[in-house]
């Protein structure tokens, strides 16, 4: 059973057999609020540094009708995740702030390999393009 609560925020009340649901959904909701996003400031030599990350959840559910084998629930579902992944930190020192992104090598690779095989299928076309232009030019 379901119900909305204050600012429209669904409250669950029900749980399948040997899980609970409300608090597994409760859990989760509380590790995806906005204050994962900072990580717990270091301070070394009066330097403070304050980790910075991206974090984001969703989540969905199911449901059905229709037969069902004897003694099985006729369907439902639902599933909720989340993900994180660090941008970079903050460094405070000496009254000033100052910003130092991380740097993701898989994403340098990866775009890499974007561009080098665009090139590559570009290069083929254009010399595809000359070879026939060129065997035009023979011909007559």
């Amino acid at each position: 059973m379901e119900g909305t609560g204050p600012k429209g925020v669904i409250t669950v009340v029900a749980t399948s057999e040997g899980t609970d649901v409300l608090r597994t959904l409760r859990e989760a909701v509380t590790a995806s609020t906005a204050g994962r996003v900072f990580g717990e400031p270091v301070a070394e030599h009066g330097t403070i540094m304050l980790p910075v990350a991206k974090v984001a959840g969703g989540g969905g559910g199911g449901g059905g009708s229709g037969p069902a084998a004897e003694g099985q629930p006729e369907g439902s579902g639902g599933g909720f995740g989340t993900t994180a992944r660090g941008l970079g930190v903050f460094v405070l020192k000496d009254g000033k702030v100052s910003w130092h992104p991380a740097v993701d090598v898989n994403r340098i690779v990866l775009g890499g390999q974007v561009v080098a095989v665009t090139a590559l299928v570009v290069a083929g076309v254009l010399l595809r393009g000359r070879r026939r232009s060129h065997q035009g030019r023979r011909r007559k």
